[in-house]
């Protein structure tokens, strides 16, 4: 039995790292973690007590920096810049870097927010109590006749982006014409601010967007309440501001790359802990996730930016494999990944299973972990000698019910890269959609030893 199997192993008799709870209850966010995080959470997100856990453990502090490579929404660097640490994040997703910069932001005047957010939600219900957009320019969106009313809704192949049915009619038209208003009325100092508060309800309120293991379309809404729902989102983030204490604030950075390539961002030797949670390898496609609002809101406009954003993304799913991707080759010489691919597509091969996406389960299986190989080995450029990580990863049974040990493969590869395993510490567990089996998702504790 390797050092990182022991210690996984070892680790399954402990208790997770947050005792409240265990299974889908710990990763909940708790009531008293909402301010800020709650401003746009990404549904997949790890919730903010796990990070506090390993800012203990690892002794952090006012003087240490902390880096999440995979920040998505920001968890990691909220709660970093609420400890009084300095953090930095990589995140590639362009809606989920907004949030991530927006929550970190907390120089905003609250009342000053407050009062614009009241004038432009005055001027888009006058609107749409007038009927809409017969007087606006809108070069983007389109006309939709229903009902004898004048909608307004998105061009086609930017529809084709979102799912079906994601939003209706009357609902998205409502939010084509807050939008439009807050174009005419955009105020440097609050537009990011507002615009996040819009996605937020745009998935939480304005949406058909269900969230179960898969984003899917749940009940149809006639209409929805855009406006009101958009300013209880701004009171919200109000609400919060005003109960900051005088800064200064830690510092916090968020920069738009490729996780795979942290020190094409980061300056050597800068970082004392990493704290993450990077795509584990399943059919998700991450970015269907937050199609919607970054559709909306003009993040991604055509397949073209959204092919950019999944080229710069570690290979977790079908949907962004492209035919030049060579990450594989990091792996080519591990034998219990390229068991597991085998087994893989030895076992596509007997259920006669042939469809394009079904041949590249195996192929995207050496992806990923050749993706994360390349991440932990350019990462080390960055790292202070003795630096402590925390990656929080899950078992998967995604492709053709194959096992893959996540946590497990990736701490070896962190091993054969010169990082020590410290532990692996049992985060939660959770049934399997395809088989109902128990899987586990953990933590990946690892030092850096500033050896080669």
């Amino acid at each position: 039995m390797s050092e990182n199997q022991h210690l996984a192993h070892e680790s399954s008799k402990t208790v997770t790292p947050d005792a409240r709870n265990t299974g889908a209850e710990n990763n909940r966010l708790y009531p008293e973690d909402r301010t800020f995080h709650d401003w746009y959470r990404f549904v997949l997100s790890f919730p903010a007590h796990l990070v506090r856990t390993y800012i203990d453990r690892f002794g952090l502090d006012s003087n240490s920096a902390v880096l999440d490579p995979f920040c998505g929404t920001g968890t990691t660097l909220v709660e970093c810049k609420k400890h009084g640490i300095t953090s930095f994040g990589i995140e590639r997703n362009p809606i989920a870097h907004c949030a991530s910069k927006v929550k970190l932001d907390w120089g905003v005047e609250p009342d000053d927010l407050l009062a614009h957010a009241i004038e432009v939600a005055r001027t888009a219900s006058s609107r749409l109590a007038e009927g809409g957009l017969h007087d606006v320019d809108l070069p983007l969106f389109s006309a939709l006749n229903q009902t004898d009313q004048k909608l307004w809704t998105l061009p086609e192949d930017m529809l084709r982006l979102v799912l079906k049915d994601s939003i209706s009619p009357l609902p998205l038209h409502r939010t084509l014409v807050l939008l439009e208003v807050l174009k005419e009325r955009k105020d440097e100092r609050f537009d990011a601010h507002e615009r996040l508060a819009l996605a937020k309800a745009i998935v939480f309120g304005i949406s058909n967007l269900s969230f179960g293991p898969e984003v899917g379309v749940g009940s149809l809404k006639d209409d929805a309440p855009v406006v009101d729902l958009w300013l209880e989102n701004i009171r919200a983030m109000v609400s919060d501001l005003r109960g900051l204490a005088s800064g200064p604030f830690a510092l916090s950075q968020v920069y738009q790359g490729d996780a795979r390539y942290p020190d094409s961002l980061l300056k050597p030797n800068s970082i004392d802990a990493v704290i993450t949670s990077p795509p584990y390898p399943n059919e998700k496609d991450y970015t269907r996730t937050t199609r919607l609002e970054s559709v909306i809101l003009g993040f991604i406009r055509d397949k073209h930016d959204l092919r950019s954003v999944k080229q710069e993304l570690v290979r977790s799913n079908t949907r962004s494999v492209y035919k030049n991707d060579s990450d594989d080759l990091l792996v080519a010489n591990h034998p219990e990944i390229m068991r597991i691919a085998d087994a893989i597509e030895n076992r596509r091969i007997k259920l006669g299973k042939t469809s394009g996406f079904e041949r590249l389960y195996a192929r995207v299986t050496k992806l990923y972990f050749g993706g994360m190989a390349r991440h932990l080995s350019r990462l080390r450029h960055v790292l202070r000698p003795g630096a402590n990580l925390a990656y929080v990863v899950g078992d998967q049974a995604s492709y053709l019910r194959i096992m893959i040990r996540t946590g497990q493969l990736v701490a070896g590869i962190a091993e054969e890269l010169g990082y020590k395993v410290t532990g692996i510490d049992l985060f939660r567990t959770r049934m399997a959609t395809a088989t109902k089996d128990q899987l586990r998702e953990e933590v990946v504790l690892l030092r850096w030893t500033g050896s080669w």
